[in-house]
């Protein structure tokens, strides 16, 4: 009977030392590779201990943040933005909807878009967006392009929201998808829920 290979060499039968020796230094560089890729999306933030936890919810003071400002926060190793919307630019949401690829934000609902956050607003609170900040396309962090009008990248008639430097995604400030873009969806809104005024809870939605 032919005995069965492993790695090469009979079953049974020693190793190659220099191939050994090879097997073990490509695992370890490619481990060491994979570390190098992560730690400088990782390290942009400073989670809590908490958020250190698997699943663990994230509780945010949303006290000091001005309408106009965003702030990031991590939840199960992903980036959140919080986002304090002024009146001018929730007035902008609706007046852009024919040019959104989902704008009642329909599909992928359970996944994408918790109940509560069906609305033209996508958020519990107008003024406050809650949204993972990572492109629905091949998963790069959109930039914050909050200013109307005419820039680069950008059509005339912006009127302020999330453009991917990847592959050229735009997204408005509620997160959702402009037609014709490679990203096929809007964010995804994270569960969450306000334990107070200026208290938010990211990642449980359901009081005990």
């Amino acid at each position: 009977m032919t005995q069965a290979s492993v790695n090469g060499a009979p079953q049974g039968a020693p190793l190659d030392k220099n191939k050994r020796n090879w097997i073990v230094t490509t695992a370890v560089v490619g481990g060491a590779g994979v570390a190098a890729v992560a730690v400088p999306f990782v390290s942009t933030f400073q989670p809590s201990e908490r958020a250190k936890a698997a699943g663990a919810a994230v509780e945010v003071d949303i006290s000091a943040i001005k309408p106009g400002e965003k702030i990031t926060v991590e939840w199960r190793g992903k980036p959140v933005w919080i986002v304090k919307r002024t009146p001018e630019q929730l007035a902008s949401l609706p007046k852009v909807d024919a040019l959104l690829a989902d704008p009642k934000s329909m599909r992928k609902q359970d996944e994408l878009t918790p109940l509560y956050a069906r609305n033209e607003n996508r958020s519990i609170k107008a003024d406050t967006l809650v949204v993972v900040g990572i492109c629905s396309h091949l998963g790069c962090s959109p930039s914050d392009k909050f200013q109307p009008g005419a820039q680069p990248s950008l059509p005339d008639d912006w009127a302020g929201g999330f453009l991917c430097p990847c592959h050229g995604s735009t997204f408005d400030l509620a997160g959702r998808v402009y037609k014709n873009k490679p990203a096929p969806d809007n964010l995804e809104v994270p569960p969450h829920m306000y334990l107070s005024d200026t208290r938010l809870l990211i990642g449980e939605d359901k009081k005990a």
